[in-house]
């Protein structure tokens, strides 16, 4: 995954056809958790690109993008948040989740 700011995560949704955001909060185990499950997604399904975002740094986008909770992964297609996932039930639920959006 790779580490945006705020604004790096707003420039790539507004200039992206899809974007992947995870948004966490570095003392939250069950973001850590989630963390290590989308990393085996990736190894599963090496073409997608996952931006991260400490939403410590970021309270407008989690007002703006009405995220209720983290860890929060976002769906984006050509600027629109298209789904917004809370619950990392499984690796096998986030391939299936995951895996059109290659």
């Amino acid at each position: 995954m790779i580490e945006w700011t705020g604004e790096q995560a707003a420039k790539q949704i507004l200039h992206e056809d899809r974007v992947m955001l995870y948004v966490y909060t570095p003392l939250c185990g069950t973001c850590q958790l989630a963390k290590k499950m989308i990393t085996v997604i990736e190894a599963a399904l090496p073409s997608l690109t996952i931006g991260m975002l400490d939403l410590n740094y970021s309270p407008q986008l989690a007002r703006d993008f009405q995220i209720e909770s983290v860890p929060c992964l976002l769906l984006f297609q050509k600027g629109k948040m298209v789904k917004r996932i809370y619950a990392f039930q499984s690796v096998e639920y986030l391939y299936h989740e995951l895996k059109d959006w290659q």
